[in-house]
């Protein structure tokens, strides 16, 4: 499993809100397995999102979808304020470090 997590300022939830809703067909086809939206608490100009893939390249693929299509356009990201931090995660097995 490969998670993109990306974190970034927004200027208004309820706007970029609809905006994530109008990509969910582009998630379902780049192979998104679940996702996650979450904000600081008190603070809903602030999103973090958390997409599951089977793989680090369909995870990869995505970002590279985000940075120049939707990212690259202020039409498909109304709400975007500033530069997206996205990185690509891998899950850490550490049932092996405590069992010594």
């Amino acid at each position: 499993m490969a998670s993109l997590h990306i974190q970034h300022p927004i200027t208004d939830l309820a706007t970029w809100k609809a905006a994530f809703a109008g990509f969910a067909e582009q998630r379902q086809q780049a192979g998104v397995l679940s996702e996650s939206v979450r904000h600081p608490v008190g603070d809903d100009r602030f999103v973090v999102i958390d997409l599951e893939f089977s793989t680090a390249d369909q995870a990869s693929a995505f970002l590279r979808f985000l940075q120049t299509v939707v990212w690259a356009s202020n039409q498909a990201s109304p709400a975007l304020a500033g530069t997206p931090d996205a990185k690509i995660l891998e899950s850490v097995d550490v049932a092996a470090e405590t069992s010594r």
